[in-house]
């Protein structure tokens, strides 16, 4: 079953309900979910080799449980298709026509997995426009890094390590 299935075979009103049982601080968003949930109903689906695959998830930094959201490849042909595929930046039309894995459907409702999905696809943002914008500076800066001499990078980064040491001094200093 591909989501535009899922999404043409429930209403908002199911859909709405789930969505603030799931994510209840998104209440002050639930129009723009709305609104999304509506040009989805209405939008192409486009074909896609990859899987919806929803499944809970434990943070390895903190051990704190959520639910994710990615692809996965149905036939991965090369070793980085063998990954989950993060899809918060894909189009929505992609999304439409992807299938939904079989263990999704098995470990959550409908109603669950259609309000994940739209959690995911709008962490970004309620426009299409403006994430693709997003993603599009994303990638620009991405260029420009690779663009630089290694001093540049050097000068423009910072480690892990020291990251973290920003940080506790930065927590040090609320204090």
């Amino acid at each position: 079953m591909i989501l535009k299935q899922l999404i043409q075979s429930n209403s908002w009103l199911s859909v709405s309900a789930i969505l603030l049982q799931l994510y209840p601080d998104e209440e002050k968003n639930i129009s723009g979910y709305e609104k999304v949930f509506e040009e989805l109903m209405f939008m192409l689906p486009e074909d896609s080799e990859l899987l919806i695959v929803v499944a809970h998830q434990k943070d390895d930094f903190d051990g704190a449980e959520y639910v994710a959201v990615s692809g996965k490849y149905a036939n991965p042909q090369n070793e980085d298709e063998e990954f989950s595929q993060a899809l918060e930046f894909t189009p929505r039309n992609q999304w439409l026509g992807m299938e939904i894995s079989p263990e999704s459907l098995l470990q959550f409702s409908e109603l669950e997995i259609i309000s994940h999905c739209l959690f995911e696809m709008t962490f970004a943002g309620f426009d299409e426009e403006h994430i693709q914008e997003e993603l599009h500076s994303i990638e620009k800066s991405i260029e420009e890094y690779n663009n630089m001499t290694d001093e540049e990078k050097e000068a423009n980064t910072t480690s892990p390590d020291q990251l973290l040491k920003d940080l506790e001094n930065d927590e040090t200093e609320e204090l």
